[in-house]
């Protein structure tokens, strides 16, 4: 079993003209598993693909007052093509996306199933993750917190 973890905002932005807030407590209503899609960037999307059924996620809240790791998810479903990016409709259309499948390519977006399993009393804020991930430091390792734009 892998450890992974997800992002998403809990308040409101808007990403063509939708509103993309999504939260732990969103997750946790759901009654069936939830696609975790509209991830448009390469190195994310490959992370995506190398989920597997039974992985664990960390939902982590960012862009937000307090952002940081709020509870867990797991990976119910493996990766597969994300069809909002080819939907013009949708949040996180992509219209290269839908160009390179009309002309037979494959669309490179792809996307996972999710389901909650807990939230977290508190949340692990991003100072906290930071201090683990230094040198010596529970999570030196990380590959999110060596490379990245942790917001």
């Amino acid at each position: 079993r892998q450890y992974w973890l997800l992002k998403a905002e809990p308040q409101t932005r808007l990403e063509n003209g939708h509103d993309v807030r999504f939260s732990i407590d969103d997750l946790a209503a759901r009654s069936s598993p939830e696609p975790w899609d509209g991830i448009r960037n390469y190195s994310a999307r490959n992370n995506l693909r190398s989920m597997r059924r039974g992985d664990l996620a960390f939902f982590y809240h960012s862009n937000c007052a307090n952002p940081g790791i709020v509870g867990v998810m797991e990976i119910v479903k493996e990766a597969e093509e994300d069809w909002t990016a080819v939907d013009p409709g949708a949040a996180y259309f992509d219209a290269k996306a839908k160009g390179a499948k009309e002309q037979g390519k494959e669309n490179p977006w792809s996307l996972v199933h999710v389901e909650f399993r807990e939230k977290f009393k508190s949340e692990i804020g991003l100072k906290e993750l930071r201090e683990w991930g230094e040198r010596g430091g529970a999570l030196e390792g990380m590959q999110l917190l060596r490379q990245s734009r942790l917001s």
